[in-house]
């Protein structure tokens, strides 16, 4: 029975009191990844709920797949761990590349300086703020600032995928479980963004008597069209993104040399993929963006399904409450910030009160469309410069 199981992965039977486990090895968890993504895009499916608050399928499943995995473990049968390091590493830097690739030049011209530098202060304005309220209220509840953190701008304003990524880094500062406590967070992050959203904008549109232009629509929805896939246009574009990300290298290791700053490895991919987007379009190299968001979105749907499945859900239980207590003060940040900030910088009308959520990984969001004479610019803080680094702390 043993010699079939090794097929699978690796069994060590129970010692000393402790209960045998399993590992399977990388094909089969790419097996289960796989299930965790059907499962999940079927539940949702059949969910109006889970499809309101926009919370992605592999979260759902993910969740579900990890609870049951340790009630299987905590009710002594068997501990199921999985083989994820190298895909999982691969799937996070290749999406992070292509959240890269889609910073270009000229978008930002075409939209306007002005507008993408008040987008820039209003995210790192926000960023800053979740930040400094969270450590601050951590600290009050006897929270780890670390942890404090996971349940500020890395989950509320990057996401599921940002907070796993600096989740590694903190556990390695002393934060147990910063990883799990991340993408719960993170997860809890897209319900409150829903939440929040609707009766904010119904706010402001009602205190003010704002008016929607109904020649504000997205470019699809103005011209019908619908972008295509191409088989080879796929394959030059997947081939692209390996040698950008290799690219990325170099440049993750002269960023994690900076003296007491810590970057993720997702950083120097996130640079290539807007470098290359950038000389590309400088030197008339012709790429392909449908292809290129349709494999950031296949990898961002297998990581979320490998972290996911992988946590330690009955790690969050010793800090829930304290969890519940920063993500709703960080929740009436976030209403406050929409009504008094980012409505008076972007235009004081129907779309600075009604930005909304893109689905996928963490927050972005739409510059009011109504900006005159330029046409919408779509932008995610989940990834950017602003969640690449954090300060590393003292010995």
């Amino acid at each position: 029975m043993e010699t079939i199981l090794s097929y699978f992965g690796t069994y060590t039977p129970a010692a000393e009191g402790a209960v045998a486990s399993f590992k399977f090895e990388y094909l089969t968890t790419l097996g289960f990844a796989a299930i965790v993504i059907f499962a999940g895009r079927a539940i949702v499916a059949h969910s109006a709920a889970l499809r309101k608050y926009a919370i992605p399928a592999p979260v759902v499943s993910g969740l579900i797949f990890s609870i049951i995995v340790s009630i299987i473990k905590g009710s002594g049968i068997v501990g199921i761990s999985f083989d994820t390091k190298i895909v999982q590493d691969l799937c996070q830097n290749l999406f992070f590349l292509c959240v890269g690739f889609g910073f270009s030049v000229k978008m930002i011209k075409h939209a306007g300086g002005k507008l993408c530098l008040m987008i820039a202060i209003a995210a790192c304005l926000l960023i800053t703020l979740q930040d400094v309220v969270g450590v601050l209220v951590g600290n009050l509840i006897g929270l780890h600032p670390l942890l404090a953190l996971q349940c500020s701008s890395s989950a509320m304003s990057g996401g599921v995928g940002t907070a796993s990524a600096f989740g590694s880094i903190f556990e390695s500062w002393g934060a147990e479980n910063a990883t799990t406590i991340g993408v719960a967070a993170g997860t809890c992050g897209n319900i409150m963004g829903s939440l929040i959203g609707g009766p904010v904008a119904a706010f402001l549109i009602t205190r003010h008597n704002l008016k929607s232009d109904p020649n504000d629509k997205p470019e699809s929805v103005s011209t019908g069209k619908v972008p295509e896939l191409n088989n080879s246009r796929m394959i030059s574009m997947f081939a692209m993104c390996l040698l950008v990300a290799a690219l990325g290298m170099p440049i993750y290791c002269l960023l994690d040399n900076i003296p007491m700053i810590e970057m993720p490895k997702f950083i120097g991919c996130l640079f290539a993929g807007a470098i290359a987007r950038n000389v590309m379009e400088a030197c008339n190299i012709k790429f392909y963006t449908p292809e290129v968001d349709a494999i950031e979105h296949m990898f961002l749907e297998l990581y979320l399904a490998l972290v996911l499945m992988t946590i330690d859900i009955t790690a969050l239980v010793p800090v829930a409450g304290q969890m519940g207590i920063v993500l709703l003060v960080q929740a009436i940040l976030m209403a406050l910030f929409a009504i008094f900030i980012s409505y008076n910088m972007f235009g004081r009308d129907y779309g600075a009160a009604s930005w909304r959520p893109e689905t996928a990984d963490g927050a972005a969001v739409q510059v009011p469309t109504r900006w005159p004479t330029r046409r919408p610019l779509w932008t995610r803080t989940a990834g950017t410069i602003s969640h690449g680094c954090c300060i590393r702390p003292s010995p």
